[in-house]
């Protein structure tokens, strides 16, 4: 079981139990604006670690705590066959915690991790276009933006609507250490 700390954050693998308070924070307005809000029906289970497919993918799924309270959630998804080895992120914080510096610590806590650990030599993550505040939050860590990703999502307005797909490099995230 992997566990990761930075000096105000530990990430740890999501339990059953962390459920409704992951499910509560998805339906915070400010959250919900840029995630699917969770219906009657959505249990949150998708938010646990994924079965990986033999031998091509992974999916490690974590908590966000600051103090022992769950802030939020955030995820590295693994492509592990030989000739790409990258791997992609997405998070989500409880808006209390958003604007405080803690997306950009455990961003870069995981990604030091996916590099390190892992062995991955690049990672993506795709924002809506308009989400400003995370866009922010990723190029403080070391994200670049690649481009636009026109009508890529559907939103909660039923419409799709434009992505951000940024990647990172190992030489990026050092630049900011």
């Amino acid at each position: 079981m992997t566990i990761l700390r930075s000096a105000r954050l530990v990430l740890r693998p999501v339990e059953a139990a962390d459920l409704p308070r992951l499910l509560a924070i998805l339906r915070e307005p400010e959250v919900a604006a840029h995630w699917s809000e969770p219906d009657d029906e959505f249990d949150g289970r998708e938010l646990l670690a994924g079965d990986p497919l033999p031998g091509t993918e992974r999916v490690n799924t974590f908590v966000i705590e600051r103090g022992g309270e769950v802030v939020g959630w955030i995820a590295g998804w693994e492509n592990l066959h030989r000739d790409y080895r990258h791997a992609g992120i997405d998070l989500f914080l409880t808006s209390s915690a958003q604007g405080t510096g803690l997306g950009p610590e455990a961003i870069e806590l995981l990604c030091r991790y996916l590099f390190e650990v892992c062995g991955h030599h690049r990672i993506t993550i795709d924002p809506a276009a308009d989400n400003l505040r995370a866009i922010r939050a990723y190029e403080k860590v070391g994200f670049r933006r690649v481009g636009v990703m026109r009508d890529y999502e559907r939103g909660a307005d039923g419409r799709y609507h434009d992505g951000m797909l940024l990647d990172l490099l190992p030489a990026d995230l050092a630049r900011t250490a």
